[in-house]
């Protein structure tokens, strides 16, 4: 759906330039979803056991959402402050979408790396942490 509407847009002359990076739109995809499995992992693995951290969860990806440039792309932020944005694993997926669909934007390879590297660490640990509370979650439940 995605697609089409940007197929349809740069038919109609909007100001969307896809480029090369475009292809790269499934890789970017699966990296956004071992992103959301690894953190939705360990949050459902905590808020199990404890059900009082469902607020603070709560709390906490209202203020992830506002700290991931989505709405804003990363170069209205200050340049000084802007490595620390980018940090944030979520920031050079969304920056990498917004360049390779729109044209504008971002698209900065060590960020993204290290994104990877915290996604696959956020997996991992989260695969664990699920497999250690899954024996007692009918218990808890």
């Amino acid at each position: 759906m995605f697609t089409v509407l940007v197929v349809i847009y740069s038919a109609t002359g909007a100001n969307v330039h896809p480029n090369l990076l475009a292809l790269a739109f499934p890789l970017l995809l699966l990296h956004s979803a071992l992103l959301g499995t690894g953190t939705g992992l360990i949050i459902s693995s905590v808020t199990t056991k404890y059900r009082d951290l469902n607020v603070l969860v709560s709390f906490g990806v209202t203020l992830w959402m506002y700290l991931t440039p989505v709405v804003y792309p990363v170069s209205q932020i200050s340049s000084e402050i802007r490595w620390i944005f980018l940090l944030n694993p979520a920031a050079p997926v969304i920056e990498s979408f917004r360049y390779a669909f729109l044209g504008c934007g971002s698209f900065e390879w060590f960020y993204l790396l290290i994104s990877a590297v915290v996604t696959i660490f956020l997996l991992l640990f989260g695969m664990i942490v699920f497999n250690q509370v899954e024996k007692n979650f009918i218990d808890t439940v």
